[in-house]
């Protein structure tokens, strides 16, 4: 999609420079933003998956595009992850009524993206645009869990974990023991004759005396 910075008055603009730079200061729980500085109209954010959905433990990229007629019309929300869900088309566009009719330019973007990640936790499948999604949800939640979950697990899994060290740093010890022992022995095998001389010298001395 063209930018649309050029379209946006210049007081428009600093709003939004300034609502962009509390969210990347202070953002909300779960949701990470990614300032875009040559083109602030493009919003890029990642979602943690809320504890308790199937969406747990996915990290899910999504976008907000704000049109030329921002604040005056809502931003249009995409999911750039896939994820099974009903409220989510095939082109990853989000159907959500704070996107639509329930828009009103004081909101602003924290609210919308707050409310997409509460989508995730709360699915409305009366707007789906996923209708496969949104009827399993209605009749057969474990089958919609399950689909959902998978997606999750194919698509948005995290980070991965950095490996631990501890095998690394327990690895070389082993070994200096090893190389210590031999030679005690070693040792202790050449010591061994010397002390019988000793010995005997003392039996013949008591001998001639």
């Amino acid at each position: 999609m063209n930018s649309n910075v050029e379209n946006l008055p210049p007081h428009i603009l600093r709003l939004v420079y300034k609502e962009l730079s509390l969210l990347s200061s202070d953002p909300p729980d779960g949701i990470k933003l990614f300032p875009n500085e040559e083109d602030i109209t493009d919003v890029q954010v990642t979602i943690e998956g809320p504890e308790g959905t199937p969406y747990a433990g996915g990290l899910f990229r999504m976008k907000l595009v704000l049109g030329k007629e921002f604040p005056a019309a809502p931003p249009k929300g995409f999911f750039l992850t896939k994820i099974f869900h009903p409220n989510v088309g095939p082109s990853g566009e989000i159907c959500v009524n704070v996107l639509k009719r329930d828009w009103r330019a004081e909101l602003g973007l924290r609210h919308v993206l707050l409310t997409i990640k509460c989508l995730l936790i709360h699915p409305n499948p009366e707007s789906a645009l996923n209708e496969e999604a949104g009827r399993l949800l209605l009749e057969n939640y474990e089958e919609y869990a399950s689909r959902a979950r998978l997606l999750t697990e194919i698509h948005a899994r995290g980070p991965p974990r950095a490996p631990p060290e501890a095998p690394s740093t327990s690895a070389p010890p082993p070994g200096p023991p090893d190389g210590p022992q031999p030679k005690k022995h070693a040792g202790d095998r050449d010591k061994k004759p010397a002390p019988p001389k000793k010995k005997a010298d003392k039996k013949r001395a008591l001998r001639r005396l």
